[in-house]
């Protein structure tokens, strides 16, 4: 079965809520994570087919291109409920161009999506202010693969090869691994090299293939362009696009300025740990592997924020450590109250006491681990005598 047919994703709800009231819908995400087929979905549902146009094509971007409303009027069906500008990111100075169609014709409701926040973020802000309402859409989440209950016995072979769409859709490993072989050779740079300041692909797998060793792990941009061979500055810049791009994110310490704290250094995970493991060429079993501890805490952490996106929870979030190495691997500030978490693939870790130590007006700190994920990524609260922390 296509990956096009079998997932239901959450945002959508969200998006359905939206259209219609004046407001052009931006979705972003990464390459081949369903953005078109979500748009197709409800082009379909609203009887809109017509309304589809890729920028991928010449014409359409020379119509956008024009900035003239008329010719847009020429070019595009207004006749249609829901118009979709897919990779929208590929047309230059798509922002004015947006803004043009939402001034010209309000009554249509558009929908722009984007695989790289170059473009489409950074030109859409100031000419679409107060026009638009935006979407992120991530790789799967455990949630919306299994709907209702995620099952244990599925969990390794999720943590191995990840949840894009289709190679949660695969039937067999040999299936996942050539689709994850594809994404990672055919998708992974195509938006990050068709920037002037970047030169090189080979460094840009070097850097994703240190990160990859580091995960988990605390990141020194100094050790990274030692290592690699660069300075400093290009490490930085590199992995703002890699940022930009949706491959990586980066999570900052949290302090209240005290000397014992761990302040500039930052932790980068992979927005999929199938990603991940290809670019390092290992997709062994977890029993043969002695980086399963990253590979939980980065899985968390990305299906955390999957949550939290995907219901309107908002948190900031951080990790925490000292410089004699205590360490809390992820803490949400919200509603005014810090919660702590530590992710631990062994159901038998104990449970640390010192970040209270620190901060007694912190609630208790939770451990994630094989037995209670589950109600973490779904409701989430991981502990009975804790809040619910969803608004």
């Amino acid at each position: 079965m296509t990956a096009d047919k079998k997932w239901t994703r959450t945002i959508m709800k969200s998006i359905e809520t939206q259209l219609f009231k004046g407001k052009m819908i931006v979705l972003y995400g990464p390459r081949q994570v369903g953005k078109t087929t979500m748009s197709r979905q409800l082009l379909s549902k609203y009887h809109s087919m017509g309304g589809y146009y890729s920028c991928d094509q010449l014409n359409v971007r020379q119509a956008l291109l024009s900035q003239d409303a008329e010719t847009m009027r020429a070019f595009f069906d207004f006749s249609q409920k829901i118009l979709v500008l897919d990779e929208a990111q590929l047309t230059p100075d798509i922002g004015r161009s947006l803004k043009i169609m939402a001034d010209s014709f309000p009554e249509s409701q558009i929908i722009a999506t984007g695989s790289s926040s170059f473009e489409l973020a950074n030109k859409i802000n100031e000419p679409l202010t107060g026009r638009k309402r935006e979407y992120f859409l991530y790789p799967l989440s455990l949630a919306e693969k299994y709907q209702i209950k995620i099952p244990h016995s599925k969990l390794a072979q999720d943590l191995i090869y990840g949840l894009y769409p289709e190679v949660a859709s695969a039937e067999n490993a040999e299936d996942k691994r050539h689709i994850l072989r594809e994404l990672a050779s055919s998708y992974l740079y195509k938006d990050v090299l068709i920037y002037e300041s970047v030169k090189s692909s080979e460094l840009l797998d070097r850097l994703l293939r240190a990160l990859a060793f580091q995960i988990g792990g605390e990141i020194s941009y100094n050790e990274l362009a030692s290592g690699i061979g660069v300075d400093k500055k290009t490490i930085a810049t590199y992995i703002g696009y890699l940022e930009k791009s949706f491959i990586v994110f980066r999570i900052t310490p949290f302090t209240k300025n005290r000397r014992d704290e761990i302040k500039k250094l930052r932790k980068i995970y992979f927005y999929d740990n199938g990603l991940r493991n290809m670019l390092i060429n290992n997709l062994n079993p977890i029993e043969y592997r002695d980086d399963i501890g990253g590979l939980w805490e980065n899985m968390m952490i990305v299906e955390r924020l999957k949550m939290q996106k995907n219901n309107g929870f908002f948190a900031n979030n951080f990790y925490w450590r000292l410089h004699n190495n205590q360490e809390i691997d992820w803490v949400e500030e919200y509603g005014g109250r810090l919660y702590p978490y530590e992710f631990k693939w062994r159901r038998d870790a104990g449970k640390p006491t010192f970040f209270q130590e620190t901060y007694p007006e912190a609630a208790k700190t939770v451990i994630v681990n094989r037995e209670n994920y589950r109600n973490f990524l779904t409701e989430g609260i991981a502990d009975e005598d804790k809040p619910n922390l969803r608004p």
